[in-house]
């Protein structure tokens, strides 16, 4: 089988898939007293970034030669000022991005947070609000955000990952 060559060095002209964002449910215990076990941190997109005023997880891209996970940490850290005491792996989203003809695959985290200590956003949002995951899913914009908390609220219902905490919990590199 052959495939058509640009002149880019020789890589298949046509649709790419890429690696190269990460998403990350920011996660703290939630408030006594409830049903929840988690709260999850939902944050407003800012006046003039792409898709103003929409509410969404951390997303940001993967730098070259980063680890995905090193990624996700460094950017919830950028994102929210906060720091993940624990993260875990959750799943792979892809989606399509028509201006660049590439499928991206969105490597999903879910990290653990103090949530006592304040967040500090960048200038990408406006506003955060830690929220029950039942109402974070009203206000995320983006349906593989739907997934991805819904996906961290199975896998660590019960506090952790319990017996798949060995195959999702990523140490720290």
């Amino acid at each position: 089988m052959s495939f058509p060559v640009d002149d880019h060095g020789g890589v298949p002209a046509g649709t790419r898939v890429e690696a190269g964002v990460i998403d990350v449910v920011v996660l703290a215990p939630a408030p006594a007293g409830g049903d929840d076990v988690w709260q999850v941190l939902t944050m407003r997109r800012a006046a003039g970034v792409r898709c103003t005023g929409a509410w969404e997880l951390v997303h940001g891209s993967i730098e070259p030669g980063e680890h995905p996970a090193v990624a996700a940490r460094r950017e919830v850290f950028e994102e929210t000022g906060l720091r993940a005491q624990r993260l875990y792996s959750l799943t792979v989203n892809p989606f399509y991005l028509h201006a660049r003809d590439t499928v991206q695959l969105a490597i999903v985290f879910a990290a653990v947070v103090d949530g006592t200590q304040p967040v500090t956003l960048g200038l990408e949002h406006d506003a955060a609000e830690w929220r029950r995951p039942a109402d974070a899913l009203v206000h995320l914009a983006w349906p593989r955000e739907h997934e991805a908390v819904q996906y961290a609220m199975h896998l660590l219902r019960r506090g952790d990952a319990g017996p798949v905490e060995d195959v999702l919990l990523v140490p720290e590199r």
